[in-house]
């Protein structure tokens, strides 16, 4: 499967399971760690974990290899090599800002 598919297979899991103000990052030709980072805001600190334990299953289910997981209280990091994916909560994501830093990342391609 391509990256295309497995970002579009990630996005239907988190948004199936009620995951908020989704954001896709293409980050080819820049100097990151991945290729693509999905964003997602998680309802509550629960809802945080569950997204991500669900999105684990289901990815294995499909072949993907989760080379490293990170949870935190309001926040979870799934690193799939090629994509990682940030579930947190609305707090943590004004806190860190990690849409400015990924959108200046991608303005200098």
């Amino acid at each position: 499967m391509d990256i295309e598919n497995r970002v579009e297979n990630i996005v239907t899991q988190i948004d199936s399971k009620k995951g908020e103000d989704i954001e896709v990052f293409n980050l080819d030709g820049v100097d990151y760690i991945a290729k693509r980072v999905i964003l997602t805001t998680s309802l509550s600190n629960k809802h945080t974990l569950s997204l991500a334990y669900h999105l684990k299953d289901e990815l294995k289910k499909s072949g993907e290899k989760i080379l490293y997981l990170d949870e935190g209280e309001d926040w979870v990091v799934l690193d799939l090599g090629d994509i990682i994916v940030h579930i947190m909560s609305l707090e943590y994501r004004h806190k860190y800002s990690i849409e400015s830093f990924l959108t200046e990342l991608t303005e200098q391609k």
